[in-house]
């Protein structure tokens, strides 16, 4: 790993598991990498669904750690040896990791951490002891970071009440999302038969099987909608809610109208060939899905859960957005949706502050000025 040069621009991660922060950054190194800046994507364990989806000018440096609490020393080991011009770091246990690492390797390295949630909804996901803890430690590490950077102004201003930290202190960059990449790949019909012509609608959702994005609600609420007419849901995405999500299905007899393949390469392709598309989060940072969602023109329903879904779609004038946990609400608005059609295109302002160039150029100042 020696003969680089000192200007190399470093993200660290934990894995390469397909979640949305994982994916942004990876898309983030490669855009830089595509500027020809060199780059180092460092993981933990460099293991996942988006392993091989690095690109050849990004450098994979796997630390072997296991867990990413133990890649404290070999992240130091890395910054000694490699002396990186900044290290970008997303989630708040790789940017703990990521602060201490730096501060013992004593190379001056800038740390610039990323927070892609909403704190406040995330902390208590992970049990008292564990939620009583974060707000303090954040208070404590984040100040040791060059850069605090939340990817949504909500998520921004969130963290600011959650942490005790300034609100100036938090810089707000939304995620690198489009590409013309990204819009060619949904351009590609989806290999799935219920995209055929002439099948029934899709309702498509996107993302991890959790409780944070509350399928359960989207499954209710496509049962009220199966009653009426005739429909398709499909969820892509893998976690641990999927037994429960099945024995919903199941229960509410709708199996045969619901689809649950997992997590599929052609995601764009299936949103951009669905009917509508159903975010139903009970939190966000900045959902990345939304962002490709209204990028490739479907139909969106959202819930307006903190934070993103109101930024992104404009107030609701760009996709309706409904209640939390409301499946009665979530159901009418599909129906309304798929009476409605396609909608017009978004307006250019709309997407150019979710583009890779606009979040380049703001990471580059922030690394720049570090």
């Amino acid at each position: 790993m020696t003969g680089r040069r000192r200007d190399t621009i470093a993200f660290f991660l934990p894995t390469l598991c397909g979640g949305g922060a994982e994916r942004v950054t990876v898309n983030l190194a490669a855009g830089l990498a595509g500027r020809g800046h060199p780059v180092d994507l460092v993981a933990a364990a460099a293991w996942g669904d988006l392993s091989g989806e690095v690109p050849e000018p990004v450098r994979l440096v796997d630390l072997r750690a296991g867990r990413v609490l133990r890649s404290v020393g070999p992240l130091m080991r890395y910054l000694r040896r490699e002396r990186p011009r900044a290290l970008v770091s997303a989630m708040n246990h790789a940017n703990i990791v990521a602060i201490c690492a730096a501060r013992l390797a004593g190379t001056g390295t800038p740390v610039i951490v990323t927070v892609h949630n909403t704190m406040s909804q995330s902390i208590p996901e992970q049990g008292r002891f564990a939620g009583g803890l974060w707000p303090h430690a954040l208070r404590i590490f984040y100040p040791w970071a060059a850069a605090v950077v939340a990817v949504s102004r909500g998520a921004a201003d969130d963290l600011a009440r959650t942490s005790g930290l300034r609100r100036d202190r938090v810089q707000v960059i939304y995620n690198p999302v489009l590409s013309a990449a990204m819009l060619g790949r949904a351009s590609h019909a989806p290999q799935h038969p219920w995209f055929a012509p002439g099948q029934p609608p899709v309702v498509l959702g996107v993302g991890r099987l959790s409780g944070q994005k509350d399928f359960a609600t989207l499954v209710r609420a496509f049962a009220q909608l199966r009653r009426a007419r005739p429909a398709r849901l499909m969820i892509l995405g893998e976690g641990e809610e999927r037994p429960r999500l099945e024995a919903l299905v199941a229960e509410l007899g709708v199996a045969a109208d619901v689809a649950l393949p997992g997590f599929r390469q052609d995601v764009l392709s299936c949103m951009a060939h669905s009917a509508v598309f159903v975010l139903s989060s009970a939190w966000e940072g900045l959902p990345t899905v939304l962002i490709e969602a209204l990028a490739v023109g479907v139909a969106i329903v959202a819930t307006d859960c903190p934070s993103g879904p109101k930024e992104i779609l404009q107030d609701g004038r760009l996709g309706v957005l409904v209640p939390v946990g409301d499946a009665p609400a979530m159901a009418r608005a599909m129906e309304r949706a798929l009476q409605a059609g396609r909608p017009a295109a978004p307006p250019e302002d709309a997407l150019t502050p979710f583009t890779m160039d606009a979040a380049l150029d703001r990471y580059l100042q922030l690394i720049e000025s570090a």
